[in-house]
């Protein structure tokens, strides 16, 4: 590890220390245990799953002044989050060192990938309106089916309650940020409502490195603008039947610079590229409550669309339209203590309309059984069949106990299960004749069976908290490129393995200080080598220190070691691409009940690096902005 990035961690443990001999007050207290609803589709304490799961909460996401999604993730252990420059940049994330699309993404029960490449561009979300995002991982498809070979991850947006609330903020910094939020919600007679509406803009981003320009070229800067608006509704019809519905909308544009393929390698064009895309997805329920609570209904109808228009100084403009539609039923039955039963059932079409006309089907069933047998022993088990009108049925299970000993604060927890990923529509239909390539309609899905085990311990009435746990996904059926690069076809193999870690510390209410290490090696077992944009080590430090009634700081370190990437435009399919380490500050102080000054400066350090090769990340930034809630 480089002086530098020791230097950082040890600035931020020595930002700990001071603030552990400023703090005052006795140990924390017991407080309720973090529910969690991904891991078994209904709410859980935490305590009790024995799958690995990271909860992010709207707290942690406002003492850390997180603005995009990426920058959410990017402090979860067991994924790594690759950005195409700055904010707006195509960012895919790899979980447990799976591929970019083998993550199942929920925004409020809405399967928002891609209906054409099955994948989820993560750099066009913000996060203004989250209440928490929970990172479920492992192999999943024994409850949430295709796409979750490495895992699942659910955002949850804000709710209404209570009386009306109103909120607003803007701020301004580094390549010419100007951002705007204005938030309502509230309940009055049983309707429950929440909006919400985000503006963000960055307009000087410098992402093309310039030893990659041709002689006498310029730089052009990268520019977004994204503007998202989103609400949710809900309506108590009856004191057990109530409606809802949610709803999004982002319209996006970004300007950024392409590649010019007349040369070898290829060389940043001289000219920007565009990208403008319009998303919107919405979902209704019916949710029903009988027999004294002992069973529960929820139907819901959700759509969701994707359009995006390109265009770039050497191809011609491209059009992209895409639709899915999804009907879903759950019933959660309480059969007897500390014994629930979950069924459920789906029905979902995926199409694209633009630039070719394609559409698959799927209607899928899952059983769970969730068991608490005494003695500190719970339990889950799960069964899903999916039905798909291009490649058959596939059926996929898990199974996932958990121990846990109260008295010495010690939780034991296992699992193993199986995870698919059907073709998607590109891969089955898309061909490029220009280039002589071909979609391949007879793919079949790619599988996986996945473990994990591991513990948690918990000392001095929970000031001390440290796991390991220890994975392993063996993934078959890969789909690649065959040998003479004409078409797909099912010919990879490939094993991720690993270990994550944590170590938090709580010495008082104000302070918390957390440490999380992950290692992956995720290897080609064809080719017998390591797979692209997976580092072997990474690992944060966060503290968070709430320095008076009024003063919060939050400082973080990221650090990944080096991993295997090729070039910008691959024409070196295969290099060693060197670790960082980052430092991020934020800090806000309240001027008034309802009004707050805040402020963080990012990439502290101003260390210049590129992930992916060939896009810089941004450089030292400095933003500063106002914030009012009434």
């Amino acid at each position: 590890m480089r002086k530098s990035s020791i230097a950082s961690i040890a600035g931020v443990a020595l930002f700990a220390a001071v603030s552990l001999l400023e703090s005052a007050g006795a140990a924390v207290d017991d407080s309720p245990d973090t529910v969690v609803v991904t891991a078994t589709r209904i709410p859980t304490p935490e305590l009790q799953v024995a799958s690995s799961i990271t909860v992010v909460s709207a707290d942690d996401i406002a003492d850390r002044q997180i603005q995009t999604l990426p920058d959410l993730l990017k402090l979860v252990p067991g994924l790594n989050v690759v950005q195409t420059g700055g904010a707006g940049g195509q960012t895919s994330v790899f979980m447990r060192g799976t591929n970019s699309n083998h993550t199942k993404v929920l925004v409020d029960g809405i399967d928002v990938s891609d209906p054409s490449s099955g994948a989820f561009d993560f750099g066009q979300f913000l996060t203004q309106d989250i209440q928490k995002v929970e990172i479920l991982r492992g192999p999943q498809s024994g409850l949430y089916g295709s796409d979750a070979i490495g895992g699942v991850i659910n955002v949850i947006t804000k709710s209404g309650s209570g009386p009306a609330q109103f909120g607003a903020s803007v701020e301004a910094g580094s390549v010419d940020t100007f951002n705007q939020n204005g938030s309502m919600s509230g309940s009055v007679d049983g309707f429950r409502y929440a909006a919400n509406l985000e503006h963000y803009h960055a307009g000087e981003m410098p992402v093309t490195p310039l030893d990659l320009l041709a002689p006498g070229e310029r730089r052009i800067d990268d520019y977004y603008d994204n503007l998202t608006g989103s609400t949710k509704l809900g309506l108590d019809v009856t004191d057990q039947f109530d409606l809802g519905l949610v709803a999004r909308y982002s319209d996006t544009h970004l300007r950024l610079t392409g590649d010019d393929y007349d040369t070898t390698p290829a060389t940043p064009d001289s000219s920007q590229s565009e990208n403008d895309t319009h998303q919107y997805y919405a979902r209704a329920t019916a949710h029903l409550t009988a027999f004294m609570g002992l069973l529960e209904q929820t139907v819901g109808a959700a759509y969701s669309n994707i359009r995006s228009y390109d265009s770039s100084p050497d191809n011609p403009p491209g059009d992209f339209f895409g639709d899915r539609v999804k009907f879903d039923w759950q019933g959660n039955w309480r059969m007897m203590a500390g014994q629930k039963l979950v069924l459920g059932a789906e029905h979902e079409r995926d199409e694209i309309s633009v630039p070719l006309s394609a559409a698959t089907s799927t209607s899928s069933g899952y059983a769970e059984l969730q068991s608490e047998f005494g003695g500190g022993l719970f339990s889950t088990l799960s069964l899903r069949y999916d039905d798909n009108d291009r490649f058959g049925g596939e059926t996929t299970y898990r199974v996932a106990p958990a121990y846990v000993i109260e008295d010495t604060g010690t939780k034991l927890k296992a699992s193993v299960g199986s995870g698919f990923k059907a073709p998607t529509l590109d891969q089955l239909y898309q061909n490029f004749p220009d280039f002589g390539f071909y979609a391949n309609p007879n793919l079949r899905p790619e599988s996986s069976t996945g473990y994990d085990l591991g513990f948690e311990q918990a000392l001095a009435l929970n000031v001390i908290r440290f796991g390991v746990t220890l994975f392993r996904n063996d993934i078959k059926n890969l789909i690649t490129d065959n040998a003479d690069f004409s078409s797909y076809a099912n010919i990879g193999r490939a094993v991720t393995e690993g270990a994550e870690s944590f170590l938090a510390y709580q010495p008082s209410r104000n302070l918390t200080w957390r440490l999380d290490y992950t290692f992956t090696q995720a290897t080609d077992e064809i080719q017998h080598q390591e797979l692209l944009r997976r580092p072997k080590h990474m690992g944060d430090l966060n503290v968070d220190w709430r320095a008076t009634g009024r003063l919060q700081l939050d400082a973080t370190v990221i650090s990944s070691g080096s991993w295997i990437d090729g070039n910008r435009d691959f024409s070196i399919p295969r290099l060693t691409a060197p670790g960082f380490t980052t430092v991020n500050a934020a800090a806000s102080y309240g001027l008034s009940k309802n009004w707050s000054l805040y402020g963080r400066v990012t990439n502290l350090l101003d260390r210049r690096y590129e992930n992916p090769v060939g896009f810089l990340q941004p450089s030292l930034g400095v933003f500063a902005g106002i914030r009012t809630r009434f």
